[in-house]
C-alpha cells in the first residue's frame, strides 16, 4: 500500500518540524470517544465463520483473573493445552497459570541470567505450533550485556533444556529492544526489532538495511540453516504485535517519540512482502526528519494513531475472537497505553475505521493475552491480570 507518507516525501519534500529528545514517561490522558476515520488499508482477506460486522453491543469491563506475578510483561498458550496460560515475568521467570491460579513453580528460571530493568528483561515467548509432540518452545531477552537473544528450548523433564540460539543482535543502547516473538499462519517465527534506542535513531538503523535493528523479522525454524528474513522496516519499537487467529492479518502497536503513538496493519495476503512502517522520517503520519525514506518495501500509514495527550507509550493488543463477550468486541482490535493506562479498540469495515475508547484503565499496562479459546487478557507491571468480561 503507497500512503499518505509518500505524498507527503514526493510533493512536500518532508518540511519537517524539530523534535525535542527521547521520552516514555507518563503524561496526562483524556478520555477516549468514539470516532470515525478513513481511509484505511483497502485490502481486505475474505470473510470466515467469525468475520463480519465488529461487536457493536453493550458495555465491557474488566474482572482481574490473578494477581502475585513480578513484572509481567507478556503471556501466551500453549497448543493442547487449553486451561493454562505462560506469563513471562521480565526479572527472568515464565510463571504457570492454571485454571486462574498462579502454580509455585516456574516453567522456566532464567533469573541471574538476563539483564534486568527499564526495557530490558526477559520480554516474550512463543510456543512451537507442533509444541504437542515436539516441546519446543522459544524466549526472546536481554543478556548481562544488554544485547538481544532468542534462545529454543525444549519442555521436558523438570526443566526446559536449552537446544540452540536462534538469534543474536548487539544492542547499542537499552532502551527500544522491541522483545516481541510471534508464530505467524504461515507458520515462521516473527521477532519485533526496536531501532537500537537513545532517541530519534541517531544512527538511522531503521531506515538502514543492512541492521536488523528497527526491523520485523521472520524465520523458518524448521529449515536447517535458515536465515532470518526482513519483512518490515522503519519501526521505532514494536513491543507488541499480533495476528488476527481468524484472518491473519498482523496489527502493530510501535512506540512513537514524543508526540504519536501508532497502531499499524498489514493485510494476511500482504506479510510476506516486505513494508516500511516510516520511522524516523515520520513519527506517525507526520514528519519527523528531513530525510527521503529507503525505497524499499511498500509504504504504510498508521491505521489509527494519538497522541500524548492520550498516553505516552503504545501497548498493541489483539482482535478479539473469543465467545465470552463476542457480541459487544468481535473483531475489534484492543491496545492501550502504558503510561495513561487507557484502552481502545478500533474495528476496520472495508476503508473506515471507528475508535473506541472504554469506560476501564489498568495502571503500567505491558501487554495484553490470548488464551486458547481467544478469550482476552490485560497485564500490568504491579503484578495483576485481568480479563475482558461483558459487564453485568
Amino acid at each position: 500500500m503507497v500512503g499518505g507518507r509518500l505524498v507527503v516525501v514526493v510533493l512536500a519534500f518532508l518540511l519537517l518540524s524539530a523534535c525535542s529528545g527521547d521520552s516514555d514517561e507518563p503524561e496526562p490522558t483524556s478520555s477516549g470517544t468514539e470516532e470515525t476515520t478513513e481511509p484505511a488499508p483497502s485490502t481486505d482477506t475474505g470473510e470466515t465463520d467469525d468475520v463480519g460486522p465488529p461487536g457493536r453491543g453493550g458495555p465491557l469491563e474488566i474482572r482481574e483473573f490473578v494477581s502475585g506475578l513480578a513484572a509481567p510483561v507478556h503471556a501466551t498458550a500453549a497448543p493442547g493445552e487449553p486451561d493454562r496460560l505462560y506469563v513471562v515475568e521480565q526479572i527472568g521467570r515464565i510463571r504457570v497459570v492454571e485454571g486462574g491460579r498462579l502454580l509455585p513453580e516456574p516453567f522456566l528460571d532464567l533469573v541471574g541470567e538476563i539483564a534486568y530493568g527499564g526495557e530490558q528483561g526477559l520480554l516474550s515467548m512463543a510456543f512451537h505450533p507442533e509444541y504437542e509432540t515436539n516441546r519446543l518452545f522459544y524466549v526472546n531477552f536481554t543478556d548481562p550485556a544488554g544485547d538481544t537473544r532468542v534462545k529454543e528450548y525444549r519442555a521436558e523433564g523438570a526443566q526446559p533444556v536449552e537446544t540452540r540460539e536462534v538469534l543474536y543482535v548487539p544492542q547499542p543502547y537499552a532502551n527500544h529492544n522491541g522483545g516481541q516473538l510471534v508464530f505467524g499462519p504461515d507458520g515462521l517465527l516473527y521477532v519485533g526489532m526496536g531501532d537500537g534506542g537513545s532517541g530519534g535513531d541517531p544512527e538511522n538503523r531503521a531506515q538502514d538495511l543492512s541492521s536488523r535493528l528497527g526491523k520485523l523479522l521472520r524465520l523458518d525454524v524448521d529449515m536447517p540453516g535458515a536465515d532470518w528474513e526482513m519483512v518490515g522496516l522503519g519501526l521505532r519499537n514494536p513491543w507488541r504485535f499480533s495476528f488476527d487467529r481468524v484472518t491473519g492479518d498482523l496489527w502493530i502497536g510501535d512506540v512513537g517519540q514524543n508526540a504519536i503513538e501508532e497502531v499499524d496493519f498489514v493485510a494476511a495476503d500482504q506479510v510476506g512482502e516486505v513494508h516500511n512502517f516510516g520511522w524516523d522520517v515520520f513519527e506517525g503520519s507526520e514528519p519527523f526528519e528531513d530525510k527521503p525514506l529507503t525505497p524499499t518495501g511498500a509504504v504504510v500509514d498508521p491505521i489509527n494513531e494519538y497522541t500524548h495527550e492520550d498516553g505516552c507509550s503504545i501497548t498493541g493488543g489483539f482482535v478479539y475472537r473469543g465467545s465470552e463477550v463476542r457480541r459487544q468486541a468481535r473483531g475489534r482490535y484492543f491496545y492501550g497505553d502504558y503510561c495513561s493506562g487507557k484502552i481502545w479498540s478500533v474495528a476496520r469495515e472495508g476503508r473506515r475505521v471507528s475508535r473506541r475508547g472504554h469506560p476501564f484503565e489498568v495502571a503500567d499496562l505491558t501487554s495484553f493475552a490470548e488464551d486458547s479459546q481467544g478469550e482476552l487478557y490485560i497485564l500490568s507491571a504491579g503484578g495483576t491480570i485481568f480479563r475482558l468480561v461483558p459487564r453485568p
